[in-house]
């Protein structure tokens, strides 16, 4: 982005603690709005160290939301002690769910031992299995889980996989829709086990209510984590796809069959950070902004990814009330000055968001903390 951004000082921001890096590590957040019982459920990885390897269990917290502005104080962590295979350790939580069926699908990989996501690709060998949880009690109880790994032929042509991580989405069709990111054969390359797999993002989708899964197309550029959200512009509806990317900006598709497959748009105003990183999406209810009143679409977009273009650095949030144009992306507002890495977005209602994001004083993975904000003040924010 080419202006200096907004900072998060200008307005205060209610932060708290949700998980603390301690004797343990904990990362990659996930966050999900119960609208029925009006509250949070907030997901991370408990590790060993920062390494990948040294996940343990998925964790959750729930917070209670008082008023929009306001979470009452969050539950004790409890261990999802139902997402675990047997020698596997269970990573990338991406909660989605169905409202028909009032049922939260929890969806996660389990990686077989200590095996590393670079040693997979490296030996062309797959020890990464898709698996899912479901509640229908805002997390009190899960059901046992589900591994769909046998049942999907495309994963048997992979080096490995990931879901999410953060959220996946519910169209207004009832699609269930959850980001995947898959390492992929390449034909560019010949048989060399080192360069013959790249990662491209897709969709698994589902059409009966979480019955059976289905993967879309992949995207045709090289994208990695991923999240979608779906927008109308008064006629049709889309899926947009915002991916983590090795380019510089980050890989941005639309889909206008569902997410069955993507049509990638060129690299717009969304900078990559370094070697990258993942970011968090949200489409929400076009608000009230006489600016915009002519020509307002159905659904807006809020984007969280750190702003600075070298480092994981100074988390900020981006919008974009004209998402068919990837030329109208805000320039950021801060939120997170300072150490800032993975973030997860949920729109709460009444123009307030919630934001669980990595950070920290010295290095991003020293807490999980939560942030709440609105529309107002993301508004006066993104004004330079």
């Amino acid at each position: 982005m080419g202006n200096t951004p907004s900072r998060q000082c200008e307005l205060e921001i209610e932060e708290k603690t949700v998980f603390l890096t301690g004797k343990k590590v904990y990362r990659i957040p996930a966050l999900f709005y119960d609208r029925d019982s009006k509250s949070l459920l907030a997901f991370a990885e408990r590790r060993k160290t920062r390494a990948d390897t040294s996940t343990e269990v998925l964790v959750m917290k729930t917070g209670m939301v008082i008023k929009a502005e306001d979470t009452h104080e969050w539950s004790q962590q409890k261990v999802v002690e139902e997402a675990l295979l047997e020698g596997y350790r269970p990573m990338n939580p991406c909660p989605v769910y169905e409202k028909t069926s009032k049922t939260l699908f929890l969806f996660f990989t389990c990686v077989e031992g200590t095996v590393s996501e670079q040693w997979q690709i490296r030996h062309c060998c797959n020890k990464t299995r898709l698996c899912y949880i479901t509640t229908t009690d805002a997390g009190e109880s899960w059901s046992p889980v589900t591994d769909l790994t046998d049942l999907m032929a495309e994963i048997k042509q992979w080096a490995t996989f990931g879901v999410g991580p953060g959220h996946g989405i519910q169209t207004e069709s009832g699609r269930l829709i959850v980001p995947v990111y898959a390492y992929a054969p390449d034909s560019r390359w010949c048989c060399s086990p080192r360069n013959s797999y790249t990662p491209y993002a897709l969709s698994l989708h589902s059409d009966d209510n979480g019955s059976k899964w289905h993967f879309g197309k992949m995207l045709k550029n090289e994208s990695l984590e991923c999240e979608m959200a779906e927008f109308s512009d008064g006629t049709d509806s889309f899926i947009y796809c915002n991916a983590r990317s090795k380019g510089g900006h980050r890989d941005e598709a639309f889909s206008k069959n569902k997410g069955d497959d993507f049509y990638e748009l060129s690299p717009g105003k969304l900078v990559e950070t370094g070697s990258g990183c993942q970011g968090s999406l949200v489409s929400f209810p076009a608000q009230s902004d006489a600016a915009y009143a002519d020509n307002d679409p159905n659904k807006w977009l809020l984007y969280s990814h750190p702003s600075n273009k070298s480092k994981r650095f100074d988390l900020g949030v981006y919008l974009n009330k004209s998402p068919k144009d990837q030329r109208a992306w805000s320039e950021p507002w801060i939120i997170n000055e300072g150490p800032s890495g993975y973030s997860d977005l949920a729109y709460i209602d009444d123009g307030w968001f919630a934001c669980l994001l990595e950070c920290g004083k010295k290095c991003e993975t020293e807490q999980i903390a939560y942030k709440v904000f609105s529309y107002s003040e993301i508004k006066k924010g993104i004004v330079l």
